[in-house]
């Protein structure tokens, strides 16, 4: 059982930058079976989630082909806490951005993800 509590949205102009935050708890936490994956993903109304980053459960990441160099998904195992560093954000990137995770990778990949944060919103101006 894992929580996820998603922050750090808000609104930037065109080629700012934003960092994410998801802090994850729960049984799987403090018993530290914390072997999962973890990823943001962002969806527009109408529209399917789309993955922007995740990594494994030893931390390797993967990054959708639009935030590849510009986007960094990072972790801190002390703190629980994965984050996602913005660079260069286009008003394209606009959308909620969810933190998600599973302990399958191909799951998460696909957008199923079994634990999900609220969401935090990103809009960035032109």
């Amino acid at each position: 059982q894992v929580q996820l509590v998603d922050s750090g949205g808000g609104s930037v102009e065109a080629g700012g930058s934003l960092t994410l935050s998801c802090l994850a708890s729960g049984s799987s936490i403090n018993a530290g079976s914390s072997r999962y994956c973890v990823g943001w993903f962002r969806q527009v109304p109408g529209k399917e989630r789309e993955l922007v980053a995740m990594v494994d459960a030893d931390g390797d990441p993967t990054y959708g082909d639009s935030m590849k160099d510009r986007f960094t998904i990072s972790k801190d195992s002390a703190k629980n806490t994965v984050y996602l560093q913005m660079n260069s954000l286009k008003p394209e990137d606009s959308a909620m951005y969810y933190c998600a995770a599973d302990v399958s990778w191909n799951i998460l990949k696909s957008g199923h993800g079994l634990w999900w944060g609220q969401g935090t919103q990103v809009t960035v101006s032109s």
